[in-house]
């Protein structure tokens, strides 16, 4: 067949399609009755007609709508509230018409009222007996908590310290630690804070707070600090403000400033030495059965696009619906992207304080933002916007669904240690490397974190298993994904997937590498929270 022949009969196929008009649940998604929009499932030609479901007529697409983007099932006046998922994404910013491409051109995230009060019906659900409880092969430390990892942590106190700190780490290759089977790893916490800041500051306190937290994280099995000398984050007082010198760590933590061993040189080889040291004793504390109710999962996105709020999200929800009946615990985060659906997690709130405490967030980044001379609404990214994301209210809208429906038990600190049982939400910032670093510092040893334009994120010392929301990623990007939630697309039950997420979970926790830990990612993504303020 010749070129020309191939160009005359393309045209004609084309037509073919537009002119046959499609069966709706073939070709689109609506999520809610009352949604004003639909999800496009593959990418539908302008002038293409769909037969909605129970004889409610047919939709003719007055543009080209790609995969994953929404196109409007009603006319919507210009002012007037889009919705998906049954919520507001947005206003019209121009008159929307029937079959009409939705998106960036048409919608904005303006403000609108919500309903943000505390509701009387959220109530800790019933959890499975001990007894009956599945379990995990975990590493149970001195203080009772129980690591997925065992790992000797080199943690910087300071950025003129981080050349040393992977010096020190980066010795330890994995013939070095063959001697030690129950070791999974001596690695490198660096970061650009430290200095240049006010002591007592809000960046001062936000980073000893998370160096604390990753000292005595569970899946550190020792740890030594190391620091230049004369930086305003002092070992010192670093031990003294969280108490690290009193036995909350698991073994002795040496501490080495590079001015008092004498150079880089010499810290390096002391930094060797001790961890020489601390190998034998941390290799004694082998994997040993543990109930799932010891594991803490950060849930997270990243590279999100407008399937991840149908497929994956709401996957990896039912999951952690899973787990906090197992008795364990999942913490949310990244407060910018919970923006326009708090109110939805402000129900689900277990007392009016805890309702309180996570609006108090929700204004203090709208004034954040405001003092910067930021919108929220500059999230999504570019990224997001070509996988289909419109507005931070869409994005947020599908966000949440990764915290699943179990009561919302405690609001913590970026950081901070999680105590609650259950649901718990984090303050940070949306930006994944700093989110997660704050809820591994606050006790998560599993990360769960979903994409649908194909993030490549891991962290160490915590795993991270990786969830795409679309097959086509899944297939692009195998060897960073760790589950296809795109399969919910394809017709798969979800409750199938969140049954399969919850197993991979048990299994990454006892010790199953992760698509990201096999490449030897997550050191560069420690990246403590700082606000500003360089001095």
């Amino acid at each position: 067949m010749s070129a020309q022949d191939v160009n005359l009969i393309a045209p004609a196929c084309e037509a073919a399609l537009v002119e046959a008009a499609l069966v709706f649940e073939q070709a689109a998604v609506r999520l809610h009755p009352e949604d004003d929009v639909a999800i496009a499932k593959i990418s539908l030609p302008a002038g293409q007609t769909l037969r909605l479901p129970a004889e409610a007529g047919t939709v003719t697409l007055r543009d080209t709508i790609p995969a994953g983007h929404k196109f409007a099932l009603r006319a919507v006046g210009r002012g007037q509230a889009v919705r998906r998922y049954g919520q507001v994404i947005g206003t019209a910013s121009a008159d929307i018409l029937l079959g009409a491409h939705v998106h960036t051109h048409n919608l904005l995230a303006q403000p609108f009222e919500r309903a943000d009060t505390w509701s009387l019906e959220a109530r800790p659900i019933p959890l499975v007996p001990p007894a009956e409880r599945r379990t995990f092969l975990g590493y149970r430390r001195p203080d009772g908590r129980v690591g997925t990892r065992n790992v000797i942590a080199i943690i910087g106190t300071v950025n003129c310290s981080s050349h040393t700190v992977r010096e020190i780490a980066h010795h330890f290759t994995p013939q070095r630690l063959k001697d030690y089977p129950n070791v999974d790893g001596v690695i490198a916490l660096t970061h650009h804070g430290g200095c240049a800041t006010r002591i007592g500051s809000l960046d001062y306190i936000l980073l000893q707070r998370v160096l604390a937290g990753m000292a005595r994280h569970p899946n550190v099995g020792a740890c030594v600090l190391v620091g230049l000398g004369c930086e305003a984050n002092q070992i010192a007082d670093l031990v003294r403000n969280y108490r690290l010198s009193d036995g909350t760590t698991s073994l002795p933590m040496p501490l080495l400033t590079i001015q008092e061993e004498g150079g880089i040189r010499k810290t390096v080889q002391a930094g060797i030495a001790a961890v020489e040291d601390l190998l034998p004793l941390v290799n004694t504390t082998g994997r040993t059965p543990q109930p799932v109710s010891e594991l803490m999962v950060a849930l997270q996105c990243g590279g999100s696009d407008s399937w991840s709020g149908v497929t994956a999200n709401p996957a990896l929800g039912l999951a952690a619906d899973h787990l906090v009946q197992q008795g364990g615990s999942v913490v949310l985060a990244e407060t910018p992207e919970i923006y326009g659906a708090e109110h939805l997690l402000v129900r689900r709130a277990i007392s009016s304080a805890v309702a309180e405490a996570l609006m108090q967030k929700v204004r203090w980044w709208e004034a954040h933002a405001a003092r910067l001379g930021m919108e929220i609404d500059n999230n999504p990214s570019p990224g997001n916007k070509v996988g289909g994301l419109t507005t931070i209210y869409e994005k947020s809208l599908g966000a949440i669904a990764k915290a699943g429906n179990s009561p919302l038990m405690g609001v913590f600190d970026y950081g901070a240690p999680v105590t609650a049982r259950g649901f718990s939400f984090m303050d940070s910032p949306g930006y994944d490397p700093v989110s997660v670093t704050g809820q591994v510092a606050g006790g998560c040893n599993v990360i769960a974190f979903t994409t649908g334009r194909g993030s490549v994120f891991g962290f160490k010392p915590t795993p991270c298993i990786k969830i795409a929301s679309n097959s086509a990623l899944y297939s692009r990007m195998a060897d960073d994904m760790d589950m296809n939630a795109g399969r919910i697309l394809d017709g798969e039950p979800i409750q199938r997937i969140a049954d399969e997420l919850f197993d991979l979970m048990i299994a990454v926790a006892s010790g199953q590498q992760t698509k990201s830990e096999a490449q030897g990612v997550g050191e560069a993504e420690f990246n403590p929270w700082m606000t500003g303020g360089v001095l």
